[in-house]
């Protein structure tokens, strides 16, 4: 493995059938790295996450992930998908949820240890919901509810944090302190987000990588923002929402 490079994608090539989704594709994550993947729906974000998961194979090219096969790498990531196929009905603590994550280690069947549960209360302290440990996930916000699945996710104590879009499901008035909760757990931990949120982008995010079956660029978001207007076609202020950018930290 490079010296502090955890993700490293050379020439890689994937299709759907005979869909091409991406073209040659380089692409270096550094440890502590905050990137977002940016490009139009369709451009092969998600898909790029999956390659990193282990999900899908490349039909060429090579993935590294920390050094090793992603599939072997797996239990060194965590994720949180844009869409959760979840039962908010059913009757299950927050504290159940996110010891969920730790099925991986424990395998199905077999009992949670002092060490789980230390694990899960830590996860949840780190999003701010340990006070809610024993409430029914189906009672919680939007935004509550996304804590609790990074809590999930960080529960295996990941070294890198894979997120799809994962505002999706959050109220307006809870994206804030959400990103700022990311903005900190990025201190310790590598995060990769897939994003359309360009003013997000431009608030706490350093990194960006454009992605439309090809990687147009990797870099900062301050010289990288005349790429992303390019792949959609318009300027980033109104990408923005009229939201003027921010100089580099």
């Amino acid at each position: 493995m490079k010296n502090g490079v955890i993700v490293d994608m050379q020439h890689v090539y994937f299709s759907y059938d005979d869909v091409a989704v991406l073209e040659d594709v380089n692409l270096e994550i550094q440890q502590r790295d905050f990137l977002a993947l940016i490009g139009p729906n369709g451009g092969g974000k998600t898909t790029l996450l999956k390659l990193l998961l282990g999900m899908l194979e490349p039909d060429r090219g090579v993935v590294r992930v920390f050094g090793k096969n992603p599939r072997q790498a797996r239990r060194l990531l965590g994720y949180l998908p844009q869409v959760f196929t979840f039962d908010f009905d059913f009757p299950i603590s927050i504290m159940e949820v996110v010891l969920m994550g730790r099925l991986g280690k424990r395998g199905i069947g077999r009992g949670y240890t002092k060490a789980d549960k230390a694990a899960g209360l830590e996860a949840l302290e780190k999003v701010g919901m340990e006070d809610f440990r024993d409430s029914e996930i189906g009672k919680l916000s939007g935004g509550q509810r996304q804590r609790v699945f990074i809590a999930r996710a960080l529960v295996t104590e990941p070294k890198l944090l894979l997120l799809d879009e994962p505002v999706a499901s959050i109220d307006t008035q809870w994206q804030q302190s959400f990103y700022e909760l990311l903005h900190e757990l990025n201190k310790n931990i590598s995060i990769v987000m897939v994003t359309h949120d360009i003013s997000v982008v431009s608030t706490f995010i350093d990194k960006i990588a454009c992605v439309n079956r090809r990687l147009y660029y990797h870099g900062s978001k301050k010289e990288g923002m005349h790429k992303i207007a390019e792949m959609y076609e318009c300027p980033v202020q109104v990408l923005a929402h009229e939201m003027p950018f921010l100089d580099e930290k």
